[in-house]
């Protein structure tokens, strides 16, 4: 006979970073990117004193997925708690709890707790429940620990940065230029080939062989969230060699005076270990911001101004 309990199950692991801030890069969503590999974009769907609904984008087993998550922010107790909206069979129910608690004044425990139950209390759905989310737990947890250990160590290596350009053009068709990013190729100088796919509307992967201004070409990956014509979203999972995480924002603004304001927004952490390698062995950190600020930045202007021309030309 199945049990209709729900499965419970927690896993555990100890992190040096101070309990508040391990709490604070958890219950501020936009930190997910840098702090869970697997996530490329969290949006809210909604937002109340302590409770939120949030929409997460992330990749599973190198496809894109997205659903959404109720959760509940105790910031005094550091709880969150967590509820799926919508679970994807063998799933029936999903949902949990992150409890940190400081075990110093430099170092916190993070417990993920789980309940679940299976479609039909199914035997061989809730093994593979199980399954799962010991794995994902296990990889989530040492991901985690990793990453806000660097986030919180590196806040120097750590920097973001926009470009705008005003366009005399409607923001669909701006939005357009970018969303179609499979023309680039045709459409931009700097790229050299492209490859997009799109298997779920408004869910991009997007591999790009881009050449720098000294002729070298550069391969990257990204997966790329398109919403409602006033957001691109993106997270650049193939990285060069001074980069350590890259994500960004195209968002494109009306002025209400007939014109769009287009921005390019980055968030990088720098790779402090290949500096030297790539600068010389006298640069330093504010050399490599620089250098990697004045790269994206030439590609995002150049961007920019390509989909100002599509858009003026299409008034």
């Amino acid at each position: 006979m199945t049990d209709p309990r729900p499965r419970e199950v927690e896993h555990e692991i100890t992190v040096s970073a101070p309990a508040a801030e391990v709490y604070r890069l958890i219950a501020e969503v936009e930190n997910w990117p840098r702090i869970f590999p697997p996530t490329i974009y969290v949006d809210h769907i909604e937002r109340s004193a302590g409770e939120e609904l949030i929409r997460i984008w992330a990749t599973a087993n190198g496809e894109a997925k997205n659903w959404t998550s109720r959760r509940v922010l105790d910031p005094e107790a550091m709880r969150i708690t967590f509820r799926q909206q919508v679970s994807t069979p063998p799933v029936a129910t999903m949902g949990g709890t992150w409890i940190i608690e400081p075990l110093s004044a430099t170092e916190s425990r993070i417990r993920l707790l789980h309940d679940y139950t299976a479609v039909d209390d199914d035997p061989a759905g809730l093994a593979w429940i199980d399954e799962a989310v010991d794995r994902n737990s296990r990889s989530e947890l040492a991901a985690l620990k990793t990453n806000v250990e660097r986030v919180t160590a590196a806040a120097e290596l750590t920097f973001s940065f926009e470009d705008t350009v005003e366009i005399a053009g409607s923001a669909k068709d701006v939005y357009d230029f970018i969303n179609e990013a499979g023309l680039w190729s045709e459409r931009l100088p700097h790229v050299a080939v492209v490859r997009l796919t799109e298997d779920t509307p408004g869910l991009q992967t997007l591999e790009m062989d881009t050449r720098a201004k000294d002729g070298s070409v550069h391969t990257t990956k990204s997966y790329r969230v398109c919403l409602n014509g006033d957001r691109i979203a993106y997270k650049q999972t193939t990285l060069p060699a001074l980069m350590d995480l890259h994500t960004g924002v195209w968002t494109f603004r009306e002025t209400g005076a007939g014109t769009v304001e287009a921005t390019s927004q980055h968030t990088v952490v720098i790779r402090a270990e290949n500096i030297g390698k790539i600068l010389g062995p006298e640069a330093d950190t504010a050399q490599a911001k620089e250098y990697v600020r004045g790269a994206l930045s030439t590609n995002s202007r150049a961007t920019l101004g390509h989909a100002k021309d599509y858009a003026e030309a299409r008034r």
